[in-house]
């Protein structure tokens, strides 16, 4: 019940947006959704429209004060997963553990971060890596007002080869807020001084 409900909170999203959904097929076993370019909050609800109207489940990170009080159960209700900043690696132990108790979820990851602008993360590599996940590549672009998902990659261990498969989809996709679009190249990526 709750899935149709969705679907059709979603269906109507996309019937009232000036945004358009064009997705590819999406993986049926578990995988990392990235989330770029993340430029707004407003790529929530974008997400949430995508992930409903595609009857995916979803999970995600948020920082652990996100889920004090009453906003706990709705946002885990939403797919939120706490991340205290204090200790990040509990992140990949949790979501290893998921994934090996059976669980198949897509669980998206904004590796830029909205404020950083110094290159994205790595986590959604290391456990796409460990995990053996697929990478489905997610994205918002404000200058077609398209959003949806493009192509799944099995990441080869060739960090280089891999983010330049990364930087090759995203290269004409500008997020929501255009000026705070960031390269798609990790902090720690071989070669950066």
């Amino acid at each position: 019940m709750l899935s149709s409900l969705r679907r059709a909170l979603a269906g109507l999203f996309w019937r009232l947006s000036r945004w358009s959904l064009r997705s590819e097929p999406v993986p049926e076993r578990s995988g990392i959704l990235i989330g770029a370019p993340h430029t707004s909050n407003w790529d929530f609800v974008l997400m949430l429209a995508i992930s409903w109207r595609l009857d995916m489940d979803i999970r995600w990170l948020g920082k652990h004060t996100l889920f004090n009080g009453w906003k706990g159960p709705l946002m885990r209700a939403l797919g939120g997963i706490p991340v205290d900043r204090r200790d990040p690696s509990r992140v990949v132990n949790d979501v290893l553990e998921r994934v090996g108790r059976g669980e198949v979820f897509h669980l998206v990851v904004t590796p830029e971060g909205t404020r950083s602008g110094d290159g994205w993360k790595s986590g959604f590599y290391r456990i796409a890596r460990e995990a053996h996940l697929p990478v489905t590549l997610g994205y918002v672009d404000r200058t077609t007002l398209t959003t949806g998902l493009g192509p799944t990659l099995e990441l080869t261990g060739d960090v280089t080869a891999d983010m330049d498969r990364v930087r090759a989809f995203y290269a004409d996709k500008s997020g929501y807020n255009p000026a705070l679009r960031t390269e798609p190249r990790l902090r720690s990526e071989p070669g950066d001084a």
